[in-house]
């Protein structure tokens, strides 16, 4: 299988704009990014996905920017939110981004240019609101945001939608236009919830820049009946061993439902194609053995051998 035909099967491409991105991937040709807030001071079991996706294409040749929203944690993305995000302080922010970054380095090579990781705070901070709206907001038409799932979801709901959040799609957009100018990144990545975003971005390159840019959307890590996956009693699956500790985390994965077995060993572990179907056709009893891989892949790629054998 080529890179891109591995990662259809194993369940991590859901949508792309052009097929130019096949190529692109294929050939280790690729400067991609992936964003990820920092309400939080450590990433869960879903950005975990999105890392492995990152660590895939890296190891391709493709090169990752692994982005982190300094910037937008401060608005905060209204996709899939039911209510606004509560406001932080730009402290807490900027604590959140540099646990973040530290963990970030677990899973990627930032050695000699591999990968890059980018802070959004360092050009969204000092933006002038005027020459914002002016250069940027103008490119931009409401009739079409409207249309966007994610609007349309919350101007469903009691408290509608904040202009603040409002402006989210146009500070993503810029996002990738930054990350063009300074890295020549010409494809973002996502769950399929930021589509909407992600396409403001790529039209806003071709605007401006006269130049092409992409976006692929990878499927959410939910369950077979459409929950999300990684939440416990306990509250988020944290990849921090100080908040879900390596026991708990090993225990989450060998207790998942018989269904959705094959899914998560293809999204998150970096075993053979045939193993992982060889696994998820296991049936009754045998199902655990199936889970117990899962498990203890999935915790030693978080947690290193050492934990993963502990638990």
């Amino acid at each position: 299988m080529t890179l891109y035909e591995e990662l259809k099967a194993r369940g991590l491409v859901a949508q792309i704009t052009d097929e130019e991105i096949i190529d692109l991937i294929n050939n280790g040709k690729a400067t991609f990014y992936i964003g990820f807030d920092c309400t939080a001071d450590s990433l869960t079991a879903g950005h975990f996905m999105a890392l492995t996706l990152m660590k895939r294409l890296q190891m391709a040749g493709n090169k990752p920017i692994a982005l982190i929203g300094g910037g937008t944690t401060m608005i905060g993305d209204p996709s899939g939110k039911t209510d606004m995000r509560k406001m932080m302080t730009v402290e807490t922010i900027d604590s959140n981004v540099a646990h973040i970054k530290q963990q970030m380095s677990r899973f990627l090579d930032f050695s000699e240019g591999k990968a890059i990781i980018a802070n959004n705070g360092d050009w969204l901070r000092s933006l002038n609101f005027i020459e914002f709206m002016r250069d940027i907001g103008s490119m931009f038409s409401v009739n079409k945001m409207l249309t966007a799932e994610c609007y349309k979801a919350r101007m469903a709901t009691d408290n509608g939608l904040s202009f603040l959040e409002f402006t989210y799609m146009l500070m993503q957009s810029y996002d990738f236009l930054e990350l063009f100018k300074k890295y020549g990144c010409r494809l973002e990545m996502g769950g399929n919830d930021q589509w909407s975003n992600m396409l403001g971005g790529a039209d806003l390159i071709r605007r401006k820049e006269r130049e092409n840019a992409f976006a692929c959307t990878f499927q959410l890590l939910l369950t077979h009946d459409g929950r999300k996956m990684g939440k416990t009693e306990a509250g988020a699956l944290w990849l921090d061993p100080a908040k879900t500790s390596p026991y708990d985390f090993y225990q989450y994965w060998r207790n998942v439902d018989d269904q959705d077995v094959e899914k998560c060993l293809g999204l998150l572990t970096f075993l053979p194609m045939d193993e992982v179907r060889r696994l998820g056709a296991l049936k009754d009893s045998q199902i655990n053995e199936a889970k117990k891989v899962l498990a203890y892949e999935v915790t030693k790629l978080v947690h290193g051998e050492e934990e993963a054998e502990k638990a």
